[in-house]
């Protein structure tokens, strides 16, 4: 009751300062008619005395809050609005500051084992990257004030290793959607840089957002993976120093900051394979000493310094090699299977179809890709496999003859109707 009271008193003193200013008019009333000035007055100050008590009503409001607010007893309402004038709109930018306070990130706790094994269950031959990526997830996302990137990760080696593969890999363990961008696209030119970021107005496409900054607006959280990064133009460079420095990027069309600080960059690059290889087997267990090597190697490779120093790890790929490079093959082999609604068999892959395989990759020697061996699977089994679908198969087994792959049914099914 006595906190109740204490918070009406500054009111009750606003209420009594009115009253009191309508008993001293009406007091002053009764005595100007007593003396016969009310007549003088009606006829020739009716304007003057109500300026004057209006001025004076005023003058009484102004003395009782001037008590009030040298004793802190000003209602919060009188001061809550003018403390926003005087400091947030008159120093800063407060619409954008409510708009960056709803953006703050909480903190995320991922298990980095359970990443990890993710990963690995997808991504051949590079464990030891897949702990360290993991790792480096879990220590980022706890971290609830950033204002940066969760992480922006180089992913360098040769074609074929799997950077590409582990940047989806990546987006679809923690759940998140992916924005892939192949920045050879984004290369010649000095307008390189407007389908991502938007064109300023006056220009060609300056009514729509560009499609990175569109994607991190919608998705502000996804997975940014900016294939072959070293082929894209400059200027492209130059505008995600702030994406991964300041924690936004500005929309070209109508100069929106859009936040990244909730976004994850995968940068993929095949620049400088042979050094990067050489360091990676150097500094296997010094990953600080293959940071700098690798740094020195990709300036001299053509990166800008700049770009260099945003990123927050370097990760070096090793080429896919011997048995390696038969478990990409039967990962492949599996998806492609499940592609056309089949599954395979126990066992169902011939050991020869992927010595075959891993021949053929080696015969293409150092310039070889996943890409160049997901062109040999689909060439060596995909007319078998339709041809299985046709007569109603659910499951397959592959078996490598001398005419070529035939797909054997190992279930059968109502043929499709």
């Amino acid at each position: 009751m006595t906190s109740f009271l204490n918070r009406l008193l500054p009111y009750l003193w606003v209420a009594v300062g009115i009253a009191s200013v309508l008993t001293l008019a009406q007091t002053l009333s009764g005595f100007f008619r007593r003396i016969g000035l009310v007549d003088w007055l009606t006829h020739h100050g009716a304007l003057l005395g109500a300026i004057l008590g209006g001025l004076a009503a005023v003058a009484w409001l102004l003395v009782v809050l001037g008590a009030l607010r040298r004793s802190n007893r000003l209602p919060r309402v009188l001061t809550e609005r003018r403390g926003l004038m005087d400091i947030l709109d008159r120093l800063t930018n407060r619409a954008e500051l409510e708009r960056r306070m709803a953006q703050e990130v909480e903190s995320i706790f991922v298990d980095a084992e359970a990443l990890a094994a993710k990963l690995k269950a997808q991504v051949v031959g590079e464990d030891r990257i897949c702990d360290d990526l993991a790792a480096q997830i879990r220590r980022r996302l706890a971290l609830k004030q950033r204002g940066k990137p969760v992480g922006v990760f180089l992913f360098a080696g040769p074609a074929g290793a799997g950077k590409t593969w582990l940047g989806k890999v990546l987006a679809d363990a923690l759940g998140r959607k992916l924005l892939h961008f192949d920045m050879t696209q984004f290369s010649a030119g000095a307008f390189a840089a407007t389908s991502l970021f938007g064109a300023g107005k006056g220009y060609v496409g300056s009514h729509e957002y560009g499609k990175l900054t569109q994607g991190l607006r919608d998705i502000p959280d996804a997975v940014v993976l900016l294939d072959e990064i070293e082929k894209a133009h400059g200027d492209v460079h130059k505008n995600f120093l702030t994406a991964w420095n300041d924690g936004f990027v500005t929309e070209k069309s109508d100069g929106k900051q859009i936040s990244t600080t909730r976004a994850i960059f995968v940068l993929t690059s095949n620049a400088a394979v042979d050094t990067l290889a050489d360091l990676s087997r150097q500094y296997a267990n010094d990953p600080d000493a293959l940071r700098r090597g690798a740094v020195e190697a990709l300036r001299v490779a053509g990166f800008a310094p700049e770009v260099l120093n945003r990123i927050d790890r370097i990760f070096v790929f090793e080429p896919l090699a011997g048995l390696d490079i038969a478990r990409v093959a039967a990962l492949e082999i599996e998806r492609m299977i499940a592609g056309y609604g089949l599954t395979v068999a126990a066992s169902g892959i011939d050991p020869q179809l992927l010595l075959d395989l891993m021949a053929r990759q080696k015969k293409m020697g150092a310039t070889a890709s996943s890409r160049d061996l997901t062109r040999a699977i689909e060439e060596s089994i995909a007319d078998s496999l339709i041809t299985a679908k046709e007569k109603g198969a659910r499951s397959v087994a592959l078996i490598q003859g001398v005419d070529g792959v035939r797909a054997e049914i190992a279930e059968s099914g109502d043929s499709p109707g």
